[in-house]
């Protein structure tokens, strides 16, 4: 009893698109072109409104360079939108959260934001390293923060009750 014979052919020619390439290749194009239509109409919108804003400041303050009226270049407004748009309410909730699972052991010192890692570092202060841990998996159970890991941690010596000052860091979400 022997396996039967296989056969493989690399240099036959298989017909290449056919009626089903066509219509992707033809639904493509027509979903690009849209897409640039989009984008030339943003674009147009965005020029109007660039125009708009100018206008109203000129009307408000005669006079003035329209840059010193409206306060903000182009760099200052990133800013000002990555800040808008980090989840505050969100972070600090969870953070309060797992502080109150704690039995309030947990004193949050600093919060600092990293917008274009979207990471945020916490430095905290416990009673204890296992409070500390224990603090870490609990926010490691939260929606809004992602392996939030500790960084590191120094025992306070200059403190009778000898406090742990630990930083933790975290990937944030915009869940909602």
């Amino acid at each position: 009893m022997s396996a039967p014979m296989l056969e493989l052919d690399f240099v036959r020619q298989h017909p290449v698109g056919g009626l089903r390439g066509i219509a992707f290749v033809l639904a493509g194009a027509l979903g690009l072109g849209l897409v640039g239509v989009q984008l030339h109409d943003l674009g147009e919108q965005k020029a109007g409104l660039e125009l708009r804003r100018e206008q109203l400041a000129r009307s408000a303050h005669p006079g003035k360079a329209v840059s010193s009226i409206v306060g903000l270049g182009e760099r200052d407004t990133v800013k000002t939108v990555r800040e808008l748009t980090t989840p505050w309410s969100q972070l600090l909730a969870e953070l309060e959260s797992a502080s109150a699972d704690t039995s309030g052991n947990i004193a949050v010192l600093s919060i600092e934001p990293d917008h274009a890692k979207h990471r945020v570092r916490v430095t905290a202060e416990a009673r204890s390293l296992g409070l500390a841990i224990a603090y870490v998996q609990r926010l490691r159970k939260t929606q809004v923060l992602h392996f939030p890991m500790l960084d590191n941690h120094e025992i306070k010596k200059d403190d009778k009750d000898h406090p742990v000052r630990f930083q933790i860091s975290a990937d944030w979400s915009d869940a909602s």
